[in-house]
């Protein structure tokens, strides 16, 4: 779905520039970039303090929250476009042709279906998409600006034009900006573009501006996010100005089949080819059976109603509504409400490291130099990079901050920053330090030592030799075995007149010595895991950190670690080689955001319904590239954006909690579309059979609309409805095949006693007497409303109970029970179909009372078809499975 959607938004997007050129908010942007920033700033009457609060709050005022309108149906617009459903169309066809046929009953009857059907469905997903909206508002996505001279964090949508934005690795662009200050700013513009690399943004007075604004490199688009470096931004455009905001609102317009709303489409024309053919058949049966082609046009409109699973979408809607709110009950909330069932279907799920298996309370244990001694240079140099740069800070620095008695920042004056990427997996500052410009160096143990050619001990500086990098490595090795996470650190002095650093000034460092980081294995994550598997969904660990943690963390959670995959294994291979190793192996350790990805496309490949669990801004390219992206409410904006599920709380038990909700949310959809088919099915052979024997219609048209409206409601209460523990222990997955195969087993067994009830009426209670020349009319008129009514109750009573059997693999009411609001409403149908014969109504729809006897065969009806299906229903589970 993903995919498709950022395919559109480019094409959108390109065609637009191609056939129009620039749009006026564009153009404006375009202007400011051509401007210096400080023209630029003077235009948007801001200065370098940013705005104060009184006019940030005229400017919201003006400009309104920086939001994207979506533009949303009125009611009346929504209930037209939900009768564009064909299930809808199918009865609005059939009440205006029974109309114009003088048949206002039938016409009635078939009216309040839609009316049941449309209005059900608008007020539950209007009820749902409020429900949704406020699950949405609990995930906070925030912007830092300056105001009044001082950085501030604020909500996304109260960011206005002059804002100044800080801009820093993971930070999610709030608007269309001018950059006014960057430092090896990289901006990841792929959701616009599809470019996969980043495009360096830069400040330098009029920049290029011909082409697309989209090629402008003072320019950053909301939407898009902030990889590596740091910078500050000018807001220019905001909410539906910007470019993003065109884009979606364009997108809206074009919604993009999810392959939830895929499986309900194929059920969907199913359903209708075989009511066309079955229609078909009926009203040339009894055209010439009963040599009436208007009776036979009106019953085979009622069969089609009959055949017509028109509560569908209202079960859909009220199943996945009221499993977003059970969800949010459980920290888990859904962005997307058809993601719910690919939630349900995970097979594979793949997760970072930390935070997830760990307990992410990261602690500084060692701070040493390269003999291992403890040292507090070490210390004092990783905590002055850690305090200057301006990136984005994890875990580990937040630990070596935690020493705030250092207090070393007060004699320091920061020169300059050479930013964090996931090439070099290092990061550096430039501090005057007693005078002197220092080059700070944090990173890697690897990366550090190729561009460190000496050590410091003691004071004393002396050249690295081959010998001593393989003891710190082989050092290094023995910690990441026992769980510790280290990092190297390393100088370079300069002469004090160089105020600015480049890339090429890291080399010929000087290695300080490592500080190393524990993080502890969550207790939970053990029992997680082995509840994950249980259900049937295998957990993989894909990790940029090193093999030796990674295997120690995996191994104390309980993960099969008989093979780890390093991202240099991946180097060279083919898309099927990656595709083994990937659904071979558990652990995968050092790779980088592109080998995520690669990863998750190539298990998607094998067929695996594959999640992706993480919150850094290396994982975003992974989120959207698995079939369910979750993220945590801590985690970067661009994680959480990217993600179709957001966790309150980064665990594997909430998530495995999300799981087994997502099954039991598709397994009640799955249990109507059953239902609906296998009953459908099993009465057009009744209504086949009965229409070439019978000499008269076997039931009135007004009689089935009646009796599938009674149905329908019956089914209402399928979304409260309990499921059963084997149902939601595998993965679920669309099955239109094992779907046809139930139909076709299940659904003739009605017929059986559908027949049964046939032979009873027409010889127990004599009404083959009809075909008798000596009777009147009003004798005859008595047969066929006995029968009618007959089959009518048996009809309805067994369809409704049949509900009971086919919700469960087990034996209904004894080892699984239905839920309350199902089992009344059953209780409540069944007992209309036994009053409407006796009921003032009865004349109205062509009822008479039943002899007494007839509940007896009746009640011995029931029991044997209870039997006899529950019996087929055991064998089919066994030979076909459960799906």
């Amino acid at each position: 779905m993903k995919s498709a959607v950022e395919k559109l938004s480019r094409a959108l997007l390109r065609r637009d520039v191609a056939l129009y050129g620039a749009s006026p908010d564009e153009r404006r942007l375009m202007e400011f970039c051509a401007l210096s920033p400080a023209e630029a700033m003077a235009r948007l009457e801001v200065s370098e303090q940013g705005l104060d609060a009184a006019e940030a709050e005229a400017r919201l005022a003006k400009y309104g929250r920086n939001e994207i309108t979506i533009t949303k149906r009125g009611p009346l617009a929504d209930i037209l476009h939900r009768c564009r459903n064909p299930l809808v169309i199918q009865l609005l066809i059939i009440a205006a042709v029974s109309l114009a046929m003088g048949d206002v009953k039938a016409a009635i009857v078939v009216s309040g279906m839609v009316v049941l059907s449309v209005g059900l469905s608008y007020f539950q997903e209007s009820r749902s998409a409020r429900a949704v909206e406020k699950l949405k508002g609990m995930i906070h996505s925030r912007a830092v600006v300056i105001r009044e001279g001082r950085e501030q964090e604020i909500a996304l949508a109260e960011v206005v034009p002059g804002d100044l934005v800080v801009l820093q690795a993971g930070t999610l662009i709030p608007a269309d900006v001018r950059v006014v200050r960057a430092k090896d700013l990289y901006v990841s513009q792929s959701t616009l573009t599809g470019e996969s690399l980043p495009v360096e943004k830069r400040v330098e007075d009029n920049p290029v501006t011909r082409g697309s604004i989209l090629d402008n490199e003072a320019a950053c688009f909301q939407g898009t996010n902030v990889v590596s470096g740091t910078g500050l931004g000018l807001v220019v455009n905001t909410g539906d100005h910007t470019l993003f905001g065109a884009t979606a609102r364009r997108l809206s317009e074009s919604a993009v089949e999810t392959s939830f709303d895929q499986g309900i489409r194929d059920f969907t024309w199913l359903m209708v080819r075989f009511m066309t053919v079955m229609v078909v058949i009926v009203f040339l049966l009894i055209g010439l059976t009963k040599g009436s082609w208007i009776e036979a046009l009106l019953f085979g409109l009622a069969v089609a109603v009959g055949l017509t699973p028109e509560m569908l979408p209202m079960i859909v809607t009220v199943n996945l509504s009221k499993g977003a709110v059970s969800l949010s009950k459980k920290k888990v909330i859904v962005k997307r409400l058809s993601s719910i069932q690919n939630f349900g279907a995970i097979d594979i799920l793949c997760t970072d490291k930390t935070g997830t298996l760990t307990q992410d309370r990261v602690v500084l244990e060692r701070h040493v130099d390269v003999t291992g001694r403890p040292s507090e240079d070490v210390l004092r140099y990783a905590y002055l990079n850690s305090y200057y740069q301006t990136g984005l800070r994890n875990l580990l620095d937040r630990a070596v901050l935690a020493h705030a008695e250092l207090d070393v920042e007060r004699t320091c004056r920061k020169l300059d920053e050479i930013p964090f990427d996931f090439q070099r997996r290092r990061m550096s500052v430039t501090v005057e330090y007693e005078g002197v410009p220092v080059l700070i160096c944090k990173g890697a143990v690897e990366e550090i030592l190729k561009v460190c050619s000496h050590y410091q001990l003691d004071g004393e500086v002396y050249p690295i030799l081959d010998m001593l990098r393989e003891d710190l490595l082989e050092e290094v090795a023995r910690l990441n075995a026992e769980g510790f996470r280290v990092l190297a650190i390393a100088y370079r002095e300069f002469p004090p007149d160089k105020q600015k650093f480049s890339l090429a000034d890291e080399n010929d460092l000087v290695l300080l010595g490592y500080i190393a980081f524990y993080d502890p294995p969550k207790d939970s994550a053990g029992e997680a895991i082995k509840a994950l598997y249980n259900s049937g969904v295998r957990v993989k660990v894909l990790t940029g950190d090193n093999a030796a943690v990674a295997r120690k963390i995996a191994g104390d959670v309980g993960l099969k670690v008989e093979k780890i995959v390093s991202g240099s294994d991946l180097d060279g291979l083919s898309e099927d080689q990656i595709a083994e190793l990937a659904e071979t192996a558990d652990v995968f350790a050092k790779l980088t955001p592109a080998q995520k990805e690669t990863l998750i496309h190539a298990l998607r490949r094998k067929g695996h319904v594959v999640g992706f669990l993480g919150d850094g801004i290396n994982d975003a390219p992974a989120l959207k590239a698995a079939d369910v992206g979750i993220s945590v409410d801590s985690g970067v904006d661009v994680a959480k954006e990217a993600a179709d599920i957001v966790l309150l709380e980064k665990s594997l038990t909430v998530l495995e909690n999300g799981i087994v909700e997502g099954r039991r949310v598709f397994c009640n959809i799955i249990k109507y579309i059953r239902m609906g088919a296998s009953s459908n099915f099993g009465n057009m052979f009744s209504v086949v059979g009965a229409a070439w024997f019978l000499p008269f219609l076997p039931m009135a048209p007004i009689q089935i609309l009646v009796n599938n409206l009674l149905y329908d409601i019956s089914q209402v209460a399928i979304p409260t409805d309990s499921v059963d523990s084997e149902l939601l222990a595998k993965p679920r997955q669309w099955n239109i095949r094992n779907i046809k195969r139930f139909m076709i087993f299940i659904g003739p067994i009605s017929s059986i006693f559908d027949y049964a009830t046939y032979a009873l009426m027409l010889w127990v209670f004599g009404c083959w007497a009809y075909l008798d020349p000596h009777i009147g009319e009003a004798t005859k008129e008595y047969y066929v409303k006995l029968f009618h009514t007959g089959w009518f109750v048996e009809s309805l009573l067994t369809q409704t109970l049949i509900v009971h059997i086919i919700r469960t693999r087990r034996i209904p009411f004894l080892q699984s029970r239905p839920s309350l609001p199902l089992a009344l409403t059953t209780l409540l149908i069944m007992g209309v179909g036994v009053w409407l014969p006796f009921s003032p109504l009865a004349d109205y729809l062509g009822f008479i009372p039943l002899p007494r006897t007839y509940w007896f065969w009746l009640a011995g009806f029931l029991l044997s078809y209870s039997v006899l299906t529950h019996i087929v229903k055991v064998w089919f589970h066994r030979r076909y499975g459960v799906d």
